[in-house]
């Protein structure tokens, strides 16, 4: 596997733009939650905290009239997990990804949330489940989430952080796979 970073991904200018859109504490966050839930679950870490990290870099803003966000129209049109797939998996291979795992992570991002899918039952890979329950962990009522503020030295002193532990549990993880 190809191992692009998450500082890799966050110097990215089209990274630090959408994702700063996004809420940049609520990436960071919902990352390092993946990270927890793909060691319990067996999931790659790898994959799992990359797929959080950009799940909502499809994100548009949703400012009604009065300069205020707009939750109800958010709610209503919303379609950030098809845009998101789209650009993280451009931006992805464009890093050097490796082709099946972008796609991995692409479909993780497509499906972390079920806002804009038709209504029935959806069978989530493990990897999807993942990012889904990180991002639900991280969730604020009226998308307050997206507004948490954090500094930058914060914000890549646990990139940087996560990037280590990823690196360290990957080494195990591929060990065991093989």
């Amino acid at each position: 596997m190809n191992h692009v970073t998450l500082y890799d991904l966050y110097s990215h200018p089209i990274a630090k733009k959408f994702i700063k859109r996004s809420g940049l504490d609520h990436a960071i966050s919902t990352a390092e939650s993946a990270f927890y839930f793909a060691c319990k679950s067996q999931v790659h870490p790898e994959l799992a905290v990359k797929a959080a990290f950009l799940h909502d870099i499809g994100h548009y803003t949703w400012y009604g009239e009065d300069g205020e966000w707009n939750f109800h129209s958010y709610k209503e049109n919303d379609i950030h997990a098809i845009k998101g797939a789209e650009r993280a998996h451009k931006l992805l291979i464009r890093l050097g990804e490796d082709r099946k795992s972008a796609k991995e992570i692409a479909l993780a991002i497509l499906l972390h949330t079920d806002s804009y899918l038709p209504s029935g039952d959806l069978q989530l890979t493990p990897l999807q489940m993942v990012v889904s329950q990180a991002d639900e962990a991280n969730e604020e009522p009226d998308g307050l989430h997206h507004y948490r503020m954090i500094d930058e030295k914060e914000a890549l002193q646990r990139i940087r952080g996560l990037d280590e532990l990823v690196q360290q549990t990957s080494r195990a993880y591929e060990k065991q796979s093989s």
